[in-house]
């Protein structure tokens, strides 16, 4: 039996986030917390919590700087998540989620902290240090990206493709470089994929437009999201398949996308399952978490 693959996930926009709980609040007065809880963010991080939480094998990479950047190590050490930080002279950023039971969920995010030079390249040297078979997961967003100092990082992507899998949940810059290229799979949501690949005219149903950027790229499969709404996947062959997420009551939605992704490479690159059965798989478990206050916090196992 082959050994099963490692997930390694890559976040280039690292969060150390504070959520602040209200009974009720108002714009434009000063008003007291009642409750107030830490958390490492960032869509990779989400990611690799899911799979610590299903007990996949994997380890969480990403930029870290300043007193953010410590803090958030220490909350992934309390969690049991495996994680190698690349240290930037930047801190980390910042970002606070205003709760209350009273009023929508919202939140404030700092300026993104794009990683230093030195930090890209001890990122590089790390990941052309990784063995052959592995997965790697590109996550959210790359602040720099396009820059001179990612080339480092670029260049290991580029060599990971010759001897392991690459995956992305990505957009912007990062998305249209990594679109070049053979990569096993892209998942993007609703709102990124209509950025990137706008339709040619109105009204032009998505699984047309899901056989035309299958034809015009490398990407072996995509995978659409859109919230509560329908989930597409464009396999490599064959036709644009629809998939129906479960109805639940949201809480918060935050997260959910990574949820679902963390549950899909388990299932399908570590477990063998084929996409379509990995994407049935992972519906219930972005679902529960839309359910439930939190970023990969619902009670397991699932109630089936």
């Amino acid at each position: 039996m082959s050994p099963v693959p490692h997930l390694y996930t890559l976040t280039g926009n690292l969060l150390a986030e504070r959520t602040l709980e209200f009974t009720d609040w108002e714009p434009g007065r000063t008003q007291r917390a009642v409750g107030e809880v830490f958390h490492t963010r960032g869509k990779g991080i989400n990611v690799s919590n899911m799979l610590t939480r299903l007990g996949a094998p994997n380890t969480a990479l990403f930029f870290a700087g300043g007193a953010p950047g410590a803090e958030s190590e220490a909350w992934l050490r309390r969690r049991g998540i495996a994680f190698q930080a690349f240290a930037t002279q930047a801190p980390s950023r910042t970002g606070t989620v205003i709760w209350s039971g009273a009023r929508p969920e919202t939140t404030f995010l700092g300026p993104d902290v794009a990683p230093d030079a030195a930090a890209l390249t001890a990122c590089a040297a790390w990941l052309d240090g990784v063995p052959a078979g592995q997965v790697l997961a590109l996550c959210g967003s790359f602040p720099g990206w396009a820059g001179a100092a990612f080339a480092p990082v670029r260049g290991a992507i580029e060599r990971w493709l010759q001897r392991g899998v690459v995956v992305a949940d990505a957009y912007g810059p990062p998305l249209a470089w990594l679109a070049h290229y053979p990569l096993t799979l892209v998942k993007i949501n609703r709102q990124e994929f209509d950025a990137f690949a706008p339709p040619a005219a109105p009204g032009i149903p998505l699984p047309e437009r899901l056989r035309q950027i299958r034809a015009a790229h490398p990407v072996r499969n995509w995978i659409v999201t859109d919230g509560a709404a329908s989930i597409w996947l464009a396999p490599q062959s064959g036709e644009p398949l629809e998939f129906q997420p479960p109805r639940l009551k949201e809480v918060s939605p935050t997260g959910s996308g990574d949820v679902f992704l963390a549950c899909l490479l388990q299932a399908h690159c570590q477990q063998g399952r084929s996409l379509p059965d990995a994407i049935r798989h992972a519906l219930p478990y972005a679902a529960a978490n839309a359910a439930h206050p939190g970023v990969a916090d619902f009670p397991l196992p699932l109630a089936h």
